[in-house]
């Protein structure tokens, strides 16, 4: 079954020839696996670890990562190529946003240099994984209602706290927590980084029942005093904030990669069968009822696209401010064009929309992360009005 091409017209003017040799390489080797394969994993509970592995091993994992940590030394667009072009092959690897893109690129950034050595290769080559986990059951949004704490006990820290929807905790090695520490000079809490390993006494985690249809499960998590050696803050206490931005801005990038790769891999489902299917005398394609709403998805994709390279060439350049703005406007874009083409895909399917042989019905939960996770559509319009259109907070 087909899918819109790889690259776009004039893409040799967007995109350099490594990185659209990286898209035919990643688009090859998510075909070897496919939608079946993903959506059997999934169905059956398992992590997706042959893919995983065979991607760590042709180094897409760790493309992002520095070199001399074992990566591949690109940038954030590089392994956004990584997941869009596995999710529009069927194999949407969430745990992509996280362990390279989220924690590597933190560590990478703000680590200390055993930090970095200690975690870098492994994740670069898919041998280590590390979750994240920031969200909590009162904050929501808020990540200012943070209530996760760490406080000081001589040399270590003591973590006390609750996280939901920490993606893949079953398979890391470890994950990054957001929580609290108390500033000593205004006594007011800011947030800080901490390497937490999963098998740390006080440390407990279970399943959150999912209609989700996906390889990486979620958890919530439940913090009670768990006691941490010094070096498991990562960077500096005091600029808590700044470094817990370098890990959201890639973050959104990714998944608007993620969504794209879902959108792609509808569209192209539903491409093929209106090419193919006749119901009287011509394809059903021929008709504009069809082909309009299919068209419109694609420019939309393509729309989204752009303003997912635009994103990522600002983060990779250095440009944080305009980077998160960009990045919010990117995962906007491609939630809502996800979100659109799946439901086009069904419609124009009909009832085999709705089958598992064409695997559909399981984008139609997956397009929902695009848009609640990891900020909400209706934040990301707060934001665009207050900073970009300079209107009143709302919030």
């Amino acid at each position: 079954m087909s899918a819109p091409r790889t690259t776009a017209p004039g893409s040799q003017l967007i995109e350099t020839p490594e990185r659209r040799a990286l898209r035919r390489a990643v688009a090859d080797l998510g075909a070897r696996f496919g939608s079946t394969y993903y959506l059997a994993k999934a169905r059956a509970g398992e992590p997706a670890d042959e893919l995983w592995a065979e991607a760590g091993k042709a180094g897409y994992l760790g493309v992002n990562l520095p070199a001399e940590y074992g990566g591949g030394g690109g940038g954030i667009g590089d392994l956004a190529i990584v997941l869009e072009e596995l999710g529009t092959a069927g194999c949407p690897l969430l745990l992509l946003i996280v362990s390279p893109a989220i924690c590597g690129t933190v560590i990478a950034r703000y680590g200390t240099e055993e930090q970095k050595r200690q975690w870098l290769p492994g994740l670069a080559d898919g041998s280590r994984r590390m979750a994240f986990g920031i969200t909590e059951p009162d904050a929501g949004s808020n990540s200012h209602r943070i209530s996760t704490v760490a406080r000081r006990d001589g040399e270590d820290w003591l973590l006390t706290g609750r996280k939901v929807f920490v993606s893949g905790i079953d398979h890391a090695d470890a994950v990054l927590f957001v929580a609290r520490t108390e500033d000593a000079r205004t006594g007011k809490l800011k947030p800080a980084l901490f390497v937490v390993p999963r098998e740390t006494p006080g440390f407990e985690y279970r399943p959150i029942p999912m209609e989700l249809v996906a390889p990486e499960r979620q958890f919530q998590v439940f913090l009670d005093d768990v006691r941490l050696p010094a070096e498991a803050l990562v960077g500096d206490e005091n600029a808590g904030l700044l470094q817990l931005f370098a890990g959201l801005n890639p973050e959104r990038i990714m998944t608007a990669a993620f969504s794209l790769g879902l959108a792609r891999q509808a569209l192209g489902k539903a491409v093929e069968y209106a090419r193919t299917r006749t119901v009287w005398s011509t394809p059903i394609g021929a008709h504009q009822g069809l082909a309009h709403p299919l068209a419109q998805c694609a420019v939309e994709i393509e729309l989204a696209r752009l303003m997912t390279q635009k994103a990522a060439l600002l983060y990779d350049a250095g440009e944080d401010a305009a980077a998160g703005e960009a990045a919010n406007m990117a995962k906007y874009a491609a939630g809502e064009a996800a979100a659109r083409t799946v439901d086009q895909a069904v419609q124009t399917l009909g009832g085999n929309g709705l089958t598992q042989e064409y695997g559909l019905g399981a984008l139609l939960a997956a397009t929902r992360v695009g848009r609640v996770a990891p900020v909400s559509r209706e934040m990301v319009l707060n934001y665009v009005a207050q900073h970009t259109l300079g209107l009143p907070k709302s919030y």
